[in-house]
Order: structure tokens, then C-alpha cells, then sequence
């Protein structure tokens, strides 16, 4: 190749690149001759606004102070006091706003304070009971047996007192409103008839004739009052008036009773609550003794309230077993829950007829109760309460005939020889070998129901037992063991053969278990003497067997040692079907023997019907002979088991 064509070529690639850095240059050049231009104007905007701002405030500042400048205008009287009055109301506003603020804040310290005592006093309540309970634990725990039941008996009692104090209050209460009524509606009386006369005599003005009339009518009148007193007479009516209303009273006091006692039994028919069942119990007692009382007062013949008397007794009775049962923790029997139906039945007839009579008594008719009239409305009333409304049958809480034994003589114990103390103790020993008694001490004498004893006490494992030894013939006349029983391992058929094998290694033959009854573990029988089919129940003796160990802890023997005799019981002349023929209609009978029984000193032979009737178990004697009824026993009781018969 040619140096001339190199040359040119070479020439012409630098032209182009030469031409394209110029072109380059020059853009960048034109870019930046603009943006100097563009800031130049932004900056000339600025000046123009930094000079115009300059040139405001200046004179802004001199407005402000010419305003400054100015003399200040002088308030008015009016103006300055309205401005003094604002003010004053402002400081008023404030105060008020600043003690609503202090007691809020005085209030809301007060209520903190008393939520901090509620919470301490709740505490220092919790810890004083904690304190009791644990004070409770500790006498409980080393407090023995006997003291137990006095306390629990003492407590008792002082609820009763309380209640009945409480009662009493109430009804003094209310005697003491009457009287203030009564008061106040004779004084009314008075001042009206006073009033009366002076409307009278200002009407009716004497004149002299007028008051010579009345001089005279007033001589008259005190010679005829000398001559009356002069001959002894006394008007009595304003008296008898007197006794009257107190009779009066006494009739409301007791119809308010009677209806207090409907609302308790009827409370009692359906309450199921321990708590409850005390409170009514106990009201039933204290009211039942009011009635008595009450009835006491009446102006009636004893034999009109006879039934009545016997009947609200009895139901206290009642109540308070029922109540000592309840508070121990038992429940109620079924015989005790058909006494309360029984109960209520009977006093709701007598509420009907009480009400009837103090509703429509007059003072007439209290008047002829008082003077021993008959045919009015109170004797007529009280006299159908006796005969018609009452059934008084009498109660059994330990058997028939367990406490109406005559106890007069001995019989048993004639022509025995008298023992010593040392012989007794002998005779203790070999009697209660079983016991293993390991000393025997007499510790003297007692004569009970015309009856010399011994009085012995045993040692045994087990603790102390005494024994009484009658002192002719060295019978045992009464037993008691001081163990405790806690559990129950024997049944009552098993109870039964243990009291049997224990009167038989006494010398205590031909004896028949009659009557039954489980006391928490304790089983309580009555063994009476049996000839021919025939019980003899004046020849009674009770045994008490524990249930946890099997064997007897209690034995009373006195009626057997007082009445047996070897005896035999005379024929009868009714068959059973002709005596039961005397029952009353819808008497159900369960069980039917032969038997002789105490009846006012004397033993009779009578069939013993054992049975139910209105939902109340009986016992009713027919006499064997001549078919009358002789005696009526009602069940009720604490615990009462049923009659092994």
C-alpha cells in the first residue's frame, strides 16, 4: 500500500473522532450555560422576597408600638365592680370546686377505711372461731361421757329458758298494749259523757226551781246511800264486770295459743331440717305450757277441761322427747311423725271451736260460766272439746306398763334370810364371774320403794361397774356398766339371747322379752315374767345390751323383786275373736295375747291387741272377763323399736 493512502485515511478517522468530541464539548458546554441561568433566576426570587420581607416588618413594628404607645382607658365605677364581682365569683367557684374535691377525696379515704376494718374485723372474726373450734376440739376430746350429756342438757335448757322467756315477753308485750287500749277507750269514754253532760246542763240550765229540785234530789240520794251502807249492801256488778273482762282475756290469750300451736304442727308436719325441727319443737313445748297455764285460769268446772289440760300436757311431753331425739341428730320415727299428725288433728278442732266461741261469747255467757251456769255457749263449747273432740289415749315411750307398776312390798324377798356386806360381796363376785372382776367393795346401804340394799362397786378391765344386792336374800336389784358404746356388731335377735342368758345366771327364770327398743348402740329390753302363756307385767325387769361388744350394761330389776310371786292367772271368759269384736272400727290388729296387768292396785286378766290405727301404733287391753276396754297405750317416743311380742 501507498504512504499517500495511509495518510489519508488515517487523517479522515481523526477528522471524525475530532468532530465528535466537539459535538460532545459543545453539549456539555450549552447544559451548563443553562443551569446557571436557571439558579441566577431562582436567586433573583429570593432577593426580591428577602427585600420585601425586610421592607414589612418594619413597619409591623412600628404599628406595634404605636399601639403600645397608647394611654390606657380608665374603667368606671359599674365596670370596676361587675370586674370585682367576676373575680369574687371565681375565687367562689374555686373554693366550692376545692371542697367538693376534699371530700371526695375525704369520702373516698372514709369508704377505704372501712373496707380495711371490714377485712380486719372478718379476719378477727374467722381466727376468734378458728380459736372456738379448735377450744371445741380440745374439751371434746378429753371430755368424758357424763359431762358431755350435762352439757348437752344444760344447753337445752338454756334454749328453752330463752325461748320461753322470749314468749313470755311477747305475750306480756301484748297483754300490756291491750291494757293500754283498754285504757285509753274508757278514758275516751269518760271525757265523752263529760262532755256529754256539760252539753247537757249548758242545754238545760236550772233556774231556782231548778237548783231547789236539785238540792233535794241530792238530800234524797245521800240518806238512801247512808241506809244502803247502813244495811251491808254492796253492788257487786261493777266488780263481776271486772272479772269478767279478765276471764275475757284469758279466753283470747288462749284461742291466740291454740292458733300459734296450729301454724307450729302444721310447720312440723313437713319440715325436714334439723335447725328447723328444734326451733318448732321447742315452740310446741314452751306454747303447749302456756295453754295449761291459760286453761287453769278459765272459770270452768275441772271436769270440762280435763281432757283439754291432759291433752296440750301431753303434747308438750311430746314435743320436748321429740326435741331432745332431734338435737342429739336423730331423725324422726315414723310413730313420732303419726303423734305430730295426731297432734295436729286434735288441735286444729279445738282452734275451730275457740275460734266459734270468741267470736260469739258474750259477756253474758262469761258471766254464767263464772256463776257456775250451765247451757251457755263456754260450757257447752268446752264440754264438746271433752267428750267428742279429745282422744287421750295414754303415752309409752319404755314399754307397756314399764312405769305404772305398783310397788308396794317385797314379795319376792319373804321368808329369805338377811345377808352381810361380805356375803354380798361374794355374791357381787361369783355373779358378774364373767365380767372379770378383779375387786369388789361395799360402799353402803340404800332403801329404795321400802327395799334395804347394798351398794357394791366392781372393778373390772373394762373400768368401775356398780351393783345394787337387796339385803334379804342377796337378789340383784340394779346393775350399771360405765363403758362406753361406740359401734354396732350385734343385731337386736342377738341382744335378746345375750339378756336372756345373763337373767338366767341371776336366778331370773321363765322371763319373756316384751318390748324393745335400739337407743343409738345400745339395745333397751323389757323381760316380764311369763306362766301359762300368760305375761305377768308387774314382774318386770329391764336390761340394757351393748351393741358393740355383746353384753349386758344395765339391769333394773325392782318391780320384779317387789312383785313376783308364783301365781296363776285365772280363767278367762271371753275368747280373743269376742274380745277384738270390742275394738274400735278400723282398729288393724297385728299381734293379740293374754296377759295380767296393773289396773288401780289390782292384776287383771285382759287380751293385749297390738295394732295401728290412722297411721298411730297401739296397745289396748280388753278386759278377759267382762269385755271392757281398760287401758289405751299410744306409741311415741325418741326411738322407739317395735314390740317383741
Amino acid at each position: 500500500m501507498s504512504k499517500k493512502e495511509v495518510s489519508s485515511g488515517t487523517e479522515k478517522a481523526e477528522s471524525l473522532t475530532r468532530k465528535k468530541s466537539t459535538a460532545k464539548s459543545e453539549k456539555t458546554e450549552s447544559v451548563k450555560s443553562k443551569t446557571p441561568v436557571k439558579k441566577s433566576v431562582k436567586q433573583t426570587k429570593d432577593t426580591k422576597s428577602v427585600k420585601q420581607t425586610k421592607d414589612v416588618k418594619p413597619v409591623k413594628a412600628e404599628k406595634k408600638k404605636v399601639k403600645k404607645n397608647k394611654p390606657a382607658k380608665k374603667l368606671g365605677e359599674k365596670q370596676l365592680k361587675r370586674k370585682e364581682a367576676r373575680e369574687q365569683k371565681k375565687l367562689e367557684i374555686a373554693k366550692i370546686r376545692a371542697e367538693k374535691k376534699q371530700k371526695r377525696l375525704e369520702k373516698k379515704l372514709e369508704a377505704r377505711q372501712k373496707r380495711l376494718d371490714k377485712i380486719a374485723a372478718v379476719k378477727q372474726a374467722r381466727q376468734e372461731r378458728k380459736e372456738k373450734r379448735r377450744e371445741r376440739h380440745d374439751m371434746l376430746k378429753h371430755e368424758s361421757k357424763e359431762a358431755r350429756r350435762e352439757r348437752i342438757a344444760e344447753e337445752r335448757q338454756a334454749k328453752v329458758e330463752a325461748k320461753k322467756a322470749k314468749v313470755e315477753a311477747r305475750v306480756a308485750k301484748r297483754e300490756a298494749a291491750m291494757a293500754d287500749k283498754r285504757a285509753k277507750r274508757e278514758h275516751d269514754l269518760k271525757v265523752r259523757a263529760q262532755k256529754r253532760a256539760e252539753k247537757n246542763d249548758k242545754r238545760h240550765a236550772p233556774g231556782f226551781g231548778g237548783w231547789l229540785a236539785a238540792v233535794i234530789s241530792l238530800g234524797v240520794t245521800t240518806l238512801a246511800l247512808g241506809t244502803m251502807l247502813t244495811f251491808g249492801w254492796i253492788n257487786m256488778n261493777g266488780m263481776q264486770d271486772d272479772m269478767a273482762s279478765v276471764h275475757t282475756q284469758s279466753l283470747y290469750e288462749l284461742n291466740s295459743i291454740v292458733d300459734n300451736l296450729d301454724t307450729n304442727l302444721s310447720k312440723a308436719r313437713v319440715s325436714n331440717s334439723r335447725n328447723e325441727q328444734v326451733r318448732i319443737l321447742s315452740d310446741i313445748a314452751i306454747e303447749s305450757e302456756m295453754a295449761e297455764t291459760v286453761l287453769e285460769r278459765l272459770p270452768l268446772d275441772g271436769q270440762l277441761t280435763e281432757n283439754m289440760t291432759s291433752f296440750v300436757n301431753k303434747m308438750g311431753d311430746g314435743a320436748q322427747s321429740m326435741l331432745y331425739a332431734v338435737a342429739s341428730g336423730k331423725p324422726l320415727t315414723e310413730s313420732q311423725v303419726a303423734t305430730i299428725e295426731y297432734m295436729y288433728k286434735v288441735n286444729k278442732e279445738m282452734k275451730q271451736i275457740l275460734n266459734d266461741v270468741t267470736a260469739n261469747a258474750s259477756g253474758k255467757d262469761m258471766l254464767a260460766a263464772m256463776n257456775g251456769k250451765s247451757g251457755n255457749l263456754l260450757s257447752t263449747s268446752f264440754d264438746t272439746i271433752q267428750n267428742n273432740t279429745i282422744e287421750t289415749p295414754k303415752e309409752i315411750n319404755d314399754g307397756p306398763f314399764a312405769e305404772n307398776i305398783d310397788k308396794v312390798t317385797a314379795k319376792n324377798l319373804e321368808g329369805l334370810d338377811e345377808i352381810s356386806a361380805t356375803r354380798a360381796e361374794e355374791l357381787a363376785r361369783q355373779y358378774f364371774e364373767s365380767y372379770n372382776v378383779s375387786d369388789v367393795k361395799c360402799t353402803g346401804e340404800v332403801v329404795a320403794e321400802q327395799l334395804s340394799c347394798y351398794n357394791l362397786t366392781l372393778t373390772t378391765n373394762d373400768g368401775e361397774m356398780s351393783v345394787q344386792l337387796s339385803k334379804l336374800g342377796g337378789k340383784v336389784v340394779e346393775f350399771n356398766s360405765f363403758k362406753d358404746c361406740s359401734s354396732k356388731n350385734f343385731s337386736v335377735d342377738r341382744c335378746v339371747a345375750i339378756a336372756e342368758d345373763f337373767l338366767t345366771d341371776l336366778g331370773f327364770d321363765g322371763m319373756k322379752p316384751v318390748w324393745t327398743s335400739e337407743n343409738g348402740t345400745t339395745c333397751n329390753l323389757n323381760f316380764a315374767y311369763a306362766q301359762d302363756g300368760v305375761i305377768f307385767y308387774s314382774d318386770m325387769i329391764k336390761v340394757k345390751v351393748c351393741e358393740e361388744r355383746g353384753i349386758v350394761t344395765g339391769m333394773e330389776g325392782l318391780s320384779y323383786v317387789l312383785n313376783h310371786v308364783e301365781r296363776t292367772a285365772p280363767a278367762a271368759k271371753l275368747d280373743k275373736s269376742d274380745a277384738q269384736a270390742k275394738l274400735h272400727d278400723g282398729f288393724t290388729v297385728e299381734t293379740a295375747r293374754l296377759c295380767m296387768i296393773p289396773v288401780e292396785g289390782e292384776e287383771v286378766l285382759a287380751y293385749e291387741f297390738f295394732g295401728s290405727y290412722d297411721g298411730n301404733d297401739y296397745y289396748v287391753y280388753i278386759d278377759a272377763r267382762t269385755g271392757n276396754e281398760v287401758q289405751v297405750f299410744t306409741v311415741i317416743g325418741t326411738a322407739q323399736g317395735r314390740a317383741l311380742l
